[in-house]
């Protein structure tokens, strides 16, 4: 009954006309930024994060998250129809949905995209309304230790799972961490790393690091790369599919949805992984896996249902916990902070109108999304068309002008060029920029609860090992620090990195 009550004020929050128009755009751009190439949710979000500092918190908050789960959604269009995955977790559609789309069965597969990711988002938020209040109950009775464990397994987790090198996703991480320790002490207030810079007294900013990582330095890379469009000229029928495709997809929608939602609730997990790890499941438990990469609608409806199941997933650790499972909760976790906000088991009950808000929003998202990607499939297939020498220029006067409003500061605006140039470079040498970004955002935190420990234990280290959750995340981590140099696992990571970078 608690819970009926809770979700009954959450939609009275959400369906408040600001916070549905907040809503609409939100789920719009990311339905946007799925469809264009070369701008994931990532950067989206980044662009618009300081849009968030002139609403609500339930407004930003809202339009942020529905970014982030109408990317998802948007994104499969472009595979199917271009074979060019508008964001990452679309890599796995591109390889059945587009051959569907040059046997004339794109709306079949437009479609089944569509009610998969709505089935999948809707299961998510219904986990989420259910798991998400006793879990943080539960996370009541954690302490300093426990919490400081758990963000260094998270970290670790994320190196783990990205496809390049290891020991170079851990330098980036470390380097997030000192990053995310300039500015004044919070203990002593004393100032550190700020090298007499009255501007760095602060700390640097969040939205002019993400900006210049993702936005500023997507555009750079992609502007040295030719992207070919093959689009799929003829008209678009059938988006509701046969009776026949349902019987074909209901199996994989259904396992990919729980696999997609359990990945997403693990550190470093997310949609990537959830999509590839849906494809390989149907693929294995097929009995005809040669239709794979043949136009098999399977290969469409389990990846699908994967990454959106995925996105409501990454929702409940950051909401429970306030530890972000990826970087892009990362981004969100920072847009909570600007506001004022620590998410965590407490929020729940001190700002009750705010994570039921939320919640009832990603539903009434859902339905929009719907809307969005069946009925208007003509206007998104037009919008692929738009010349890149067009777009690239625009998102960097967005960059800009959205860093120098956040702060209006002209130094935040060479913050973000300086790290667009390293966040270019870093692509070049293949270093990957998320585990700075989540290091960077879990860094005072991670510092924090590491000094909370030691004081609260008068500079015991065994506090760490002697409290049961905390040391079940120190071995696990360690654990996966260590098992690269185990020949057979490290066979095996290379590859899983060869497919996903497939």
């Amino acid at each position: 009954m608690d819970t009926l009550l809770n979700v009954a004020h959450g939609f009275g929050v959400a369906l408040a006309p600001i916070n549905l128009l907040y809503c609409f755009i939100g789920v719009f751009i990311g339905t946007l930024v799925g469809v264009l190439p070369g701008i994931g949710p990532i950067s989206a979000m980044s662009l618009l994060l300081p849009v968030t500092l002139s609403g609500t918190p339930e407004s930003g908050i809202i339009m942020m998250a529905g970014i982030y789960y109408g990317s998802m959604y948007g994104g499969s269009t472009t595979s199917i129809l271009v074979n060019i995955p508008g964001e990452a977790a679309s890599v796995v559609t591109c390889i059945d949905g587009h051959e569907m789309a040059k046997q004339g069965r794109a709306g079949p597969a437009l479609g089944i995209s569509a009610f998969g990711s709505f089935f999948a988002g809707t299961f998510a938020l219904i986990a989420l309304m259910l798991v998400a209040p006793k879990l943080a109950s539960v996370a009541i009775a954690f302490g300093p230790a426990e919490y400081f464990s758990l963000m260094v397994l998270g970290l670790v987790v994320l190196t783990f799972l990205t496809q390049g090198s290891m020991a170079k996703a851990l330098l980036m991480a470390c380097i997030g961490v000192v990053l995310g320790l300039v500015g004044l002490d919070s203990i002593t207030a004393q100032p550190r790393l700020t090298f007499g810079r009255l501007e760095l007294i602060d700390g640097i900013g969040l939205v002019p690091v993400v900006m210049g990582l993702f936005g500023v330095a997507e555009v750079l890379i992609n502007t040295e790369q030719a992207i070919r469009r093959d689009i799929i000229n003829a008209k678009i029928t059938h988006l509701l599919p046969s009776k026949q495709d349902w019987q074909a997809s209901a199996g994989p929608m259904g396992r990919g949805t729980i696999l997609g939602f359990f990945l997403g609730i693990l550190p470093g997990g997310g949609a990537v992984v959830a999509s590839f790890a849906s494809y390989a499941l149907e693929k294995r438990l097929s009995k005809t896996p040669e239709r794979f990469g043949n136009g098999a609608i399977e290969g469409v409806a389990g990846p699908e249902a994967a990454n959106n199941a995925a996105a409501g997933g990454a929702f409940i650790p950051l909401m429970t916990l306030g530890i972000p499972p990826n970087v892009v909760m990362a981004l969100l976790l920072g847009a909570f902070v600007i506001h004022g906000l620590q998410p965590g088991p407490l929020m729940i009950t001190q700002n009750a109108g705010l994570f039921w808000g939320i919640v009832a929003s990603m539903y009434i998202g859902n339905l929009m999304l719907l809307v969005l990607n069946l009925p208007m499939i003509g206007m998104w297939v037009q919008l692929l068309r738009l010349p890149y020498n067009i777009l690239f220029p625009l998102i960097i006067l967005f960059t800009i002008i959205g860093v120098y409003c956040s702060s209006n500061n002209v130094f935040d605006v060479y913050v973000m060029i300086a790290f667009g140039v390293i966040g270019y470079f870093m692509r070049k040498l293949g270093y990957e920029p998320a585990p700075l970004v989540l290091a960077f955002v879990l860094g005072p935190m991670l510092e924090n609860n590491l000094r909370k420990s030691l004081i609260l234990s008068q500079g015991d280290l065994s506090t760490f090992v002697t409290r049961p959750i905390s040391a079940a995340c120190l071995i696990f981590a360690v654990a996966l620090l260590i098992g690269p140099l185990l020949p057979a696992l490290r066979k095996k990571r290379e590859l899983v990195a060869l497919d996903e970078g497939a």
